[in-house]
């Protein structure tokens, strides 16, 4: 019994699936149930109820589980406690939103390296109602993404926010003075995916002035930032992301007579294998986030699901 068989035990528990636990401890199917096939000869039990699809736990495997749990946790404290980072192995599955990644995400991998050389972070950038689901269903280990996980067992860890600005191109020659919400009403509107919290924040100001403005929306921030830069409507986005456009001219600022809410961010995990070391993580990632968003403040944030 050691502690990667353990570790295979538990995924296999959560998912359901020895296939599935096969993809997330990085070995083959075969030597998967090698493993469990001998955890259970050297019990004298048996740990999965293997007559149906989905792989369950027998009365005794779910007793068993309790204690694996603990035993990774305590081996978990350990290796942070005593072993040298440079020992600590393994492979952290880290989702990030596109505003992150386009942001402090560089200086958060260097400074993870630093720390762990050799852990290995598989990276998924996605929007954030995807990387909510993913982390329900143990597809990844850590997601950094807008609002947060309302789900047990996850801890949601306040990030960071960004403050939106309102940014169109030269070529639609705007007013100079600021607009009123009736004036941006008549404009076409590019902003992030339907049900975001931004989204929704543009609709209900621009709704109440005209019910046929036409907002375009796209899961893709960097399409976003095209679309916008060929005057294909205006923007509200963080000015952290658009420093290379406002530089370059690309984009010009304007100001509307309307606030669009912060859009914050928090770092999302469960306990489990490989806990102590993405709790780490997290803790990096909230240095990280507050020495490169100088402007960012610990308010709570509300579980949303954008980008």
């Amino acid at each position: 019994m050691n502690i990667r068989t353990l570790e295979t035990f538990i995924w296999i528990a959560r998912l359901g699936s020895f296939r599935a636990a096969a993809s997330r401890v990085y070995a083959s199917q075969p030597s998967v149930s090698a493993r469990i096939a001998g955890l259970e000869d050297q019990l004298g039990v048996e740990l999965f109820d293997r007559s149906s699809r989905k792989i369950t736990l027998t009365a005794k495997g779910r007793e068993f589980l309790i204690y694996a749990e603990k035993m990774l946790s305590l081996h978990g404290e350990m290796m942070q406690a005593v072993a040298k980072p440079s020992s600590i192995q393994g492979t952290i599955r880290l989702a990030v939103s596109e505003t992150i990644a386009h942001t402090w995400l560089p200086q958060l991998i260097e400074r993870v390296s630093e720390a762990y050389p050799a852990i290995n972070l598989e990276l998924d950038v996605d929007i954030s109602v995807n990387l909510a689901e993913k982390l329900v269903n143990h597809e990844i280990d850590i997601a950094f993404l807008m609002g947060g996980v309302n789900q047990p067992g996850i801890i949601n860890r306040d990030l960071c926010r960004y403050s939106l600005i309102w940014v169109a191109s030269p070529k639609l020659n705007l007013p100079d003075q600021a607009m009123s919400l009736a004036e941006l009403s008549t404009w076409p509107i590019v902003t992030y995916p339907r049900k975001s919290q931004p989204y929704m924040a543009i609709r209900s100001l621009v709704d109440p002035m005209n019910h046929s403005t036409r907002i375009h929306s796209s899961s893709s921030l960097s399409t976003i930032i095209r679309m916008t830069v060929d005057g294909l409507g205006v923007s509200a986005l963080p000015r952290e992301i658009l420093q290379r456009e406002l530089s370059a001219g690309t984009l010009r600022r304007f100001e509307v007579k309307a606030d669009v809410p912060d859009l914050a961010f928090s770092a999302a995990y469960r306990t489990g294998p490989s806990g102590n070391v993405v709790q780490a993580i997290a803790e990096l990632a909230l240095s990280t986030a507050e020495k490169r968003t100088p402007a960012a403040k610990n308010t709570p944030a509300q579980p949303d699901n954008a980008n």
